[in-house]
């Protein structure tokens, strides 16, 4: 990732400026909330990838500095929400928000966060782009109120958890690869954002990998947090599909219940049928679509980094 970042080094630092510029409040919680989660650190992948789509369709300006941000910081807020909802208490390895201050000064600086991100869309003044962000922001609430009523149905199909990625997840990288070829003027706009939506269905394929078999001090977060949240994941839909009828049971009872107190059994049970497996093969084939988004770019280092992110999201650990 790094040897990536170092392609649009002094443009990611500008981002990281404007971002504590930007956070400034005279609400002294505000600020103490909204630094804590922008300074746990984090991949801060969303933006990376509008600089580099910028790079990519035309000139990296001032516009797109400001557009990283604004990604940036409706991101934020979706974490700061998701966790109150799922009573999450650990990311990016620190106590989250809520866990340090409570649910609701971390909806309400949630909140302040998406307004801020608006703010910063009307100073940049492109009405395709804010169209575009404030459709993306509906879009993101809307996977969020679906995974919230599907959480603890065992009888949840792919077909919705896709829906439910692509909608949570998927479209907000597509917006910020999208949004920096809009504001370059550019055609490829379609590209990228097909770039952007498949990487993101990939990204978050492996997220759900990760949580049946990644490490907690690379992850940041606990292993078996989806399945005490009750959520039916591809791993956990293709087991039950697959397993014995025994352990299609203790699965599907462990959602309905959101408990993870037999997680070693189920960790078992998803690496025994090949559900693992089957669920990064899956990411390697949204990557791969990802890949193909990418043909009709012009050869750059900015094109060489989209590449490369497409790979590594299938062979990250965190």
């Amino acid at each position: 990732m790094q040897h990536i970042r170092e392609v649009v080094a002094t443009e990611f630092d500008a981002v990281n400026s404007l971002i504590l510029e930007q956070l400034h409040s005279d609400v002294g919680l505000v600020e103490n909330i909204g630094h804590y989660i922008i300074d746990a650190g984090g991949k801060r992948l969303r933006p990376l990838l509008s600089l580099l789509c910028a790079g990519a369709s035309g000139e990296i300006g001032a516009r797109h500095i400001q557009l990283a941000t604004v990604i940036e910081f409706i991101h934020t807020a979706t974490l700061l929400h998701d966790d109150v909802v799922d009573f999450s208490t650990l990311r990016r390895g620190l106590p989250t928000a809520n866990a340090k201050w409570g649910s609701a000064p971390s909806v309400l600086v949630g909140d302040f966060l998406y307004s801020r991100a608006f703010q910063m869309l009307v100073t940049i003044g492109d009405m395709p782009l804010m169209g575009l962000l404030s459709d993306t922001t509906n879009t993101v609430a809307e996977g969020e109120v679906l995974q919230l009523v599907r959480a603890g149905n065992a009888d949840a199909d792919a077909d919705t958890y896709f829906n439910v990625i692509q909608n949570k997840t998927a479209v907000l990288f597509a917006a910020a690869c999208s949004g920096a070829a809009l504001l370059n003027n550019s055609d490829l706009s379609g590209s990228l954002y097909d770039y952007g939506m498949n990487l993101g269905m990939a990204f978050q394929l492996i997220d759900d990998v990760l949580d049946y078999e990644g490490d907690p001090a690379e992850t940041g977060k606990n292993i078996g947090d989806d399945l005490n949240e009750g959520k039916a994941t591809l791993p956990l839909i293709y087991a039950m599909e697959n397993a014995s009828p025994a352990e299609s049971d203790l699965i599907r009872h462990a959602i309905t219940a959101k408990d993870a107190s037999n997680l070693k059994d189920v960790v078992r049970i998803v690496q025994a049928c090949g559900a693992l497996d089957y669920t990064r093969k899956t990411a390697a084939e949204y990557s791969g679509d990802a890949l193909s988004a990418l043909i009709s770019l012009r050869a750059s280092k900015y094109h060489q980094a989209l590449l490369d992110l497409s790979k590594l999201a299938l062979t990250r650990t965190k």
